[in-house]
């Protein structure tokens, strides 16, 4: 799960770096766009990875 979080937070600050960096208008409503749907798959993972973490601790317990 950590290695799609790291890819998402690649992507992002790719995406992000390429859409706020002052290219040409039609190239950076496109990584906008990216940088968004990137950004929200890297805090999806993140709370997956750390809902998935804390299930694992609680059925060792158990």
């Amino acid at each position: 799960m950590s290695r799609w979080t790291l890819v998402w937070l690649a992507l992002s600050v790719i995406t992000g770096v390429l859409g706020f960096g002052g290219m040409t208008s039609s190239v950076t409503g496109l990584a906008q766009i990216l940088f968004g749907i990137f950004l929200a798959l890297l805090l999806i993972s993140l709370v997956a990875g750390l809902v998935a973490q804390a299930d694992d601790r609680s059925n060792a317990r158990d």
